[in-house]
């Protein structure tokens, strides 16, 4: 008997593992307690792979090896407890798959903004060198080690994903921001979940590059009390920066990596709104230190256009704007979607809390927002903090009524946001079912 490992979950990133380690000589069992979409399975067969779905064999699992488990799993499951009992080493599909490339990697993460900045920096990065997109986003890394091995990957990685590494490093990490985040998996505590934000840094050495938001008071207090090995490039919106990113009077964005200096207007840029600029910066800082030309950055930052179900301009409907930004589904990200709205603004929100802190959006509530339509199973947190606010508020538990009722109270001049602050599965299969619907409604409208 070979080396036998177990995977916990048979998603996109469950596969790819399944795959990588079947191709490198392991003996694989894949288990998932729910039922496993077609395409998996018959990639599983087609690859005699052994599985099971609908439940967890016990004595199976607990004789692995090794534990690769989806992110989606949380510690405080029963299984994984007994797992960890047993000494058995439990890792993830990125810790997995890295130990089968020599890759440069460039890790993304941040409760915000991760997409936009890892398919920006990937935008960036592709123009001159071969490389891929994964992590978080699209085909699954151990996957695209097995078919392609690109010399070079844009990992977007969620704090889920680095509480399983062991050895994982990226050349480049990139920190864009932390806010209260998915305090459910981490006893509700803070700090549990900034320590594993920073755990992307925790292999670096000083040949490695930490760019991180110097505006960002979580991420600087934490880098005093806790220093990193790595080469630290800070960037930011208000103070001027030596070595790193920084934006100055002229609305010009000023990057310096060894005394090598790129600039660019910050008007130029083909996406609007202060965050933007950040991840502008961040994504630039990485393709100047793997040595992008100055004008390919400069271009492919003017024409990239964005990501889907992130304030995505959907139609436009008698002079009403609808916008899809169901990709928002924590507070932190409304925030910046409610602060880029111009003019009245009929928001759509909820679905599952995670332990949401709604008082940061009341002035732009206050401001901005003439009726608020709540789409969720549980929609009571959201009317005992906004009814008051607004003169208008309704619930409703399907998105084709949600729309309609927007486009009842909507008028010429205003924008209707879908902008949830929460997770999705109360009522859709994820962000990017809830954004489909959401603009298939306003479609049919």
């Amino acid at each position: 008997m070979g080396f036998y490992l177990g995977i916990l979950g048979a998603g996109e990133s469950g596969i790819g593992t399944a795959l990588l380690a079947k191709a490198n000589g392991y003996e694989v069992f894949v288990s998932d307690k729910g039922s496993i979409k077609e395409k998996y399975k018959q990639v599983l067969i087609q690859h005699e792979i052994e599985f099971e779905e609908g439940k967890h064999s016990e004595e199976k699992i607990l004789n692995a090896n090794l534990i690769m488990k989806s992110p989606g799993i949380p510690d405080k499951a029963d299984l994984v407890k007994q797992i960890r009992a047993k000494g058995i080493p439990v890792i993830s599909e990125i810790e997995f798959a890295s130990r089968f490339t020599n890759a440069i990697l460039v890790g993304i993460t941040g409760s915000n903004g991760k997409t936009t900045t890892a398919s920006l920096t990937h935008h960036l990065l592709k123009q001159e060198l071969e490389v891929g997109l994964a992590g978080n986003i699209g085909e699954s890394f151990a996957k695209q080690i097995l078919d392609k091995d690109y010399p070079n990957y844009v990992l977007e990685i969620s704090s889920f994903q680095l509480d399983d590494i062991e050895s994982f490093k990226p050349h480049i990490a990139v920190l864009l921001n932390i806010t209260p985040d998915h305090l459910d998996r981490y006893d509700y505590q803070f700090e549990n979940y900034i320590a594993s934000k920073f755990r992307i840094a925790e292999n670096q050495t000083a040949e490695d590059y930490l760019i991180y938001d110097a505006d960002d008071e979580v991420i600087t207090t934490w880098l005093e009390a806790h220093p990193v090995q790595s080469t630290l490039i800070p960037f930011s919106l208000k103070k001027t920066i030596e070595n790193g990113a920084f934006l100055d009077n002229n609305n010009t964005i000023i990057i310096t990596v060894d005394n090598n200096q790129i600039t660019m207007s910050a008007a130029n840029l083909a996406l609007e709104g202060k965050h933007n600029i950040k991840n502008a910066m961040a994504a630039s800082t990485v393709a100047h230190l793997l040595k992008i030309r100055k004008q390919t950055i400069r271009e492919s930052l003017e024409n990239f256009q964005g990501v889907e179900h992130r304030l995505e301009n959907v139609l436009k409907i008698n002079k009403v704007q609808y916008i899809n930004d169901s990709k928002a589904t924590n507070v932190n990200a409304t925030y910046y979607a409610l602060d880029s709205m111009d003019g009245p603004t009929v928001w759509i929100v909820g679905g599952q809390d995670k332990g949401n802190n709604y008082q940061e959006l009341f002035q732009f509530v206050n401001e901005k927002v003439k009726a608020i339509i709540c789409l969720g199973v549980d929609n009571q947190k959201l009317m005992e903090n906004f009814g008051n606010m607004v003169d208008t508020i309704v619930e409703t538990q399907f998105m084709s009524e949600a729309v309609k009722i927007a486009y009842k109270i909507a008028e010429s001049g205003d924008s209707v946001l879908l902008s949830p602050a929460c997770a999705s599965f109360d009522l859709f299969e994820n962000y990017e079912d809830r954004g489909r619907q959401f603009k298939d409604a306003v479609r049919n409208l």
